[in-house]
């Protein structure tokens, strides 16, 4: 019995120093990366994950990867960065590999658990983006469009261009064309009309078809065709001549009128009017009119007498006169 207390002792004390030390590892537990996930675009990819939060210290992030090919990981050039995303490196850039990643936490010497991705094959899983439009030439009834491709095609590779376009009306319908050029037309289209269109590219490899992301809508109006341009012109004309036409016609028809309305309005001359306000005034003097121009000329007043006015009276009298006096000079 004496010798069982001391092993009991040394049991407990190594029972102690065991949940002691399970307590220890416990509490420098550092969690797992999150939302792990490769994002790729246009063969552009790239491993992104959440940060991991803790109190203190500057958690650091260690990648790897492999191959179904060659099963076993190797660093990917991301090896303690602080970054929470890993691009691939050109040694990954083959599109029809498979590729599985992973990627854990670290915080001075402890790490977390490493959290592995899905297989990834690039010419299945990248996403590709839409075509650049260069240009877009208008005609009356077509559209010429030059695009560019969103990144360079391996040998064997081609690439699809899906274009649809519609007439911009609330109840337009969506007309659909193929092709393989990055110069292509949208033929029998109305003339002096608004046309959208969107460009979705399907690139097609040996063993895959992988259809991108469509291009924001872009608008075009067609032209005036010539024919059109020479009919507005001829419209025109036509309408300028029959409107000179109804000028003159009104112009004939209105002459009277017109010129009743054109002359100056007739008025009584100052040294008439001074005569008629004032009678004693003496008679008005002839106006100076050589003989040698025309001797059958003849000066006729014409007066204006109130009746019984004696003055009215002696002036007709001597205008009477004179008029004998000039007569007998003719004769003579």
């Amino acid at each position: 019995m004496p010798c069982r207390a001391p092993l009991l002792s040394f049991l407990l004390l190594l029972l102690l120093g065991w949940v002691r030390a399970s307590g220890a590892e416990s509490s420098l537990h550092l969690p797992a990366p999150k939302h792990v996930m490769v994002y790729s675009y246009n063969f552009r990819s790239s491993l992104r994950w959440s940060p991991v939060k803790v109190d203190r210290g500057l958690v650091l992030y260690t990648v790897h990867f492999k191959t179904r090919a060659f099963n076993q990981w190797d660093e990917m050039n991301c090896t303690r960065i602080t970054q929470t995303q890993c691009s691939f490196p050109w040694s990954l850039k083959e599109r029809s590999w498979t590729i599985i990643l992973r990627v854990r936490a670290e915080l001075g010497q402890v790490t977390s658990d490493w959290v592995e991705t899905d297989p990834f094959v690039a010419e299945r899983n990248t996403t590709i983006g839409p075509p650049k439009v260069n240009s877009v030439a208008e005609s009356s009834d077509s559209l010429l469009i030059s695009v560019t491709p969103p990144f360079g095609s391996e040998a064997g590779d081609f690439f699809w261009y899906h274009v649809s376009y519609w007439e911009n009306a609330t109840s337009a319908t969506r007309k659909e064309i193929e092709t393989r050029n990055t110069l292509f037309k949208i033929s029998n289209l109305k003339e002096s009309t608004l046309y959208c269109f969107r460009i979705q590219v399907e690139l097609i490899t040996y063993s895959s078809q992988l259809l991108g992301l469509q291009s924001i809508p872009k608008c075009n109006r067609t032209t005036v065709s010539e024919a059109t341009k020479a009919g507005y012109i001829i419209a025109v004309l036509v309408l300028v001549l029959v409107l000179v036409t109804a000028g003159l016609f009104l112009l004939w028809k209105y002459r009277k009128t017109i010129k009743y309305w054109s002359q100056p309005p007739l008025e009584i001359p100052s040294h008439f009017e001074e005569y008629l306000k004032d009678p004693s005034v003496p008679v008005l003097e002839m106006l100076d009119s050589p003989a040698e121009d025309d001797p059958q000329d003849s000066l006729f007043v014409v007066v204006l007498c109130e009746e019984g006015s004696q003055a009215c009276d002696s002036n007709l009298g001597g205008q009477a006169h004179s008029h004998s006096i000039s007569t007998e000079n003719e004769v003579t």
